[in-house]
């Protein structure tokens, strides 16, 4: 807790954190996030432009891919500022409108993310349970609807908590846990009695991330209930391939995320070292590995990008010559 009186308010600034015990290492540490970010932002773009490029991948299963890997690059962006100046530059201090502008980013894409993999666990649950009404429920208007929906829900929701911070008093310099500003790391730092904002972001956590994940749940348990009652073998092998990526993905997701959540909520007993890790995986994972998995798991994507670098290696040499 910050100690906090009149003589010591003043301007909020924040020092954000490294990894503990290795603030000397940190251009050798850079050398990794760099490659992490430079291979989520060209995986992703790809993915973006080879669904738009490609007509016969405009329909819902690639919209709501191209919708993922936005997503993904936002998250990427949004991070990738304070990370690298962390452990490149040392540059370690940043103001109040800095911290909460990417508080908001951050946290926004975190929960259009989960948003994306619901409607994407539709997606498969149409596509496996009611085949013939699939073109008909999932049209590109209501496809667009999705993803205003999403927009909105993500930026409308962080919107009061983002006010509530920026009103707040603070203890002049406040070291924050991460190399990044996150909502329960700042609402510590305030001089104000912050329990309604801690139960509003509980309720935004638990009515959208926590709610998020049992909708997906769900959709699971339907489409292996209708994968069960497919005779054919094959057909339900088929049709479980369609699944693999995305439940590559939601794992990628989830699981640092409940592990850091349960980090935070029994953190007396477990590692600092670990809680960090944890947000790293939590951030950076997803948007490395999303590209990576649905290039090699996704015969038309894989296709498109093979003669991409083929076509590339072709004119290459024609140049050569």
């Amino acid at each position: 807790m910050p100690t906090c009186n009149e003589t010591n308010i003043s301007p909020a600034r924040f020092l954000l954190a490294g990894i503990p015990g290795l603030e000397a290492d940190g251009p050798w540490i850079s050398i990794p996030f760099c490659s992490m970010y430079l291979i989520a932002i060209l995986g992703n773009s790809l993915i973006l432009f080879v669904i738009k490029t490609q007509r016969n991948l405009h329909q819902p299963m690639y919209l709501f891919l191209s919708m993922l890997s936005v997503t993904d690059l936002g998250l990427s962006i949004s991070t990738l500022p304070t990370i690298l100046s962390v452990f490149l530059f040392n540059a370690r201090e940043i103001g109040i409108d800095v911290c909460l502008t990417q508080l908001f980013f951050i946290h926004t894409f975190s929960m259009m993310e989960s948003s994306v993999l619901l409607a994407m666990a539709f997606d498969r649950f149409v596509a496996i349970r009611h085949p013939l009404r699939y073109a008909s429920t999932l049209t590109s208007a209501r496809i667009g609807n999705i993803g205003l929906a999403i927009i909105i829900r993500g930026s409308g929701l962080h919107i009061p908590a983002v006010i509530r911070l920026k009103r707040w008093p603070y203890s002049k310099i406040q070291p924050l846990s991460y190399s990044y500003c996150l909502y329960p790391d700042v609402i510590k730092m305030a001089c104000a009695d912050t329990t309604p904002s801690s139960f509003y972001g509980l309720f935004v956590v638990i009515s959208t991330l926590g709610l998020d994940s049992v909708l997906i749940v769900l959709s699971y348990i339907m489409i292996l209930q209708t994968l069960l009652s497919i005779t054919s073998r094959q057909e339900r092998l088929k049709a479980l391939n369609t699944c693999v990526s995305h439940i590559c993905v939601i794992l990628l997701f989830y699981t640092p995320l409940i592990s850091l959540s349960m980090i935070h909520r029994f953190k007396k007993k477990a590692l600092p070292e670990s809680q960090i890790l944890l947000s790293y995986l939590y951030l950076l994972f997803p948007p490395v590995l999303n590209p990576i998995v649905y290039g090699m798991k996704t015969k038309e994507i894989r296709k498109r990008i093979m003669k991409i670098f083929q076509n590339y290696s072709t004119n290459k040499l024609q140049w050569g010559h």
